[in-house]
């Protein structure tokens, strides 16, 4: 379980986070939503603690990530897989370099025959084989997402965190991005926290959703009560980004 109590952040004159409150539950897939620059990535990187609070707290499986030591917070890290939103992969790698770094960087001490097999099951699993040697350049720019996952994947993690998992892509890559997101929910129980501005894409991947607007957790619900809502603010939104 992932809890966020009155959570602050401020940028120079600019308050960016201004008392969010939030639980994510084992198992859920939580989209966060909100206009552009409404704090959705900098509450993400709070999460995994690339950032701290200058008031409240992100508490991980019951630990205050504020508190820890800084090989603690390592370890806590490895609980999570991260989605970047341009998939953030290295051109000058391969493929299977790309997947295989954070073994590497966090010394997972395995044998070129065991990342192999990983790297293999995890391009399976988003539905690549046998691109191993190819570079980012050879590949859409769906592809270059779901490889992105792949290595978001390879150390196992208990959470998932996407940061515009559709932005950029065709409504037929978009639709099989948020398929991919579902079946990994189900076929390996990760819980996600998916954060998006595409309505389209919480409807098909979101199990609850959260709108943030002014710096706080304006509205939790489904998505059914998003689109009925009467609140004007949460109307405009939808409006916007459905239509």
């Amino acid at each position: 379980m992932i809890e966020i109590k009155d959570l602050y952040k401020k940028f120079e004159n600019n308050s960016v986070l201004q008392g969010v409150d939030l639980q994510i539950n084992q198992g859920e897939t939580l989209a966060i939503i909100g206009p552009s620059g409404c704090g959705k990535s900098v509450l993400l990187k709070h999460i995994i603690g690339l950032l701290e609070p200058d008031k409240g707290c992100v508490c991980i499986e019951g630990k205050n990530i504020q508190n820890l030591k800084k090989e603690e917070l390592f370890e806590i890290r490895k609980l999570f897989g991260f989605l970047f939103q341009g998939a953030a992969l290295f051109d000058s790698m391969t493929i299977e370099e790309n997947i295989t770094l954070p073994l590497v960087e966090n010394n997972y001490n395995l044998s070129k025959s065991e990342m192999d097999k990983i790297v293999a099951k995890k391009l399976e699993l988003v539905g690549l084989t046998g691109i191993q040697s190819k570079k980012p350049s050879e590949l859409s720019g769906g592809m270059k997402k779901r490889v992105g996952l792949a290595r978001a994947l390879v150390t196992n993690p208990k959470y998932i965190l996407y940061d515009e998992p559709t932005t950029g892509l065709d409504p037929i890559m978009s639709d099989s991005i948020d398929e991919l997101i579902v079946h990994l929910n189900k076929e390996i129980n990760v819980t996600s926290i998916v954060v998006t501005h595409d309505m389209f894409s919480v409807k098909n991947v979101a199990d609850k959703v959260s709108m943030m607007h002014n710096g706080k957790i304006y509205f939790s619900g489904t998505y059914d009560e998003i689109l009925n809502s009467s609140d004007s603010v949460i109307q405009n939104f939808a409006k916007r980004t459905v239509l």
